[in-house]
């Protein structure tokens, strides 16, 4: 009987398409959306395939996100629901989460529309 090792989750940041993928095997099973504005990463969408829910993979991707969003000096601005749900639990990133307000949403609208 063959057993089937599952691939580590990857999570990698894709600057030409603004987000983070996060990939099982050969397979991108989700992604976190961003903008960039001066030394703020607005989280704006977050996502992960039917075929992967459950599973945990959103925490992941999210706190990697997060994690490379500190080593890269910015600061985090969670407009996504996911991302902002996900701080209230993680505390260890407030240090450097800026509030959404009115004028970065009207900000990101200007940038995705």
């Amino acid at each position: 009987m063959s057993e089937q090792i599952a691939a580590a989750p990857v999570v990698r940041r894709v600057d030409a398409r603004h987000r983070y993928e996060i990939l099982v095997g050969d397979d991108r099973a989700g992604l976190t959306a961003y903008r960039d504005r001066e030394d703020r990463r607005v989280f704006f969408h977050t996502e992960i395939d039917d075929a992967h829910a459950g599973r945990g993979l959103a925490a992941i991707l999210v706190e990697q996100a997060l994690t490379d969003v500190r080593a890269s000096g910015m600061r985090i601005v969670p407009v996504c629901p996911y991302v902002a749900k996900f701080l209230t639990k993680h505390r260890e990133f407030a240090d450097i989460t800026d509030p959404v307000t009115p004028e970065v949403l009207t900000w990101l609208d200007s940038q995705r529309g």
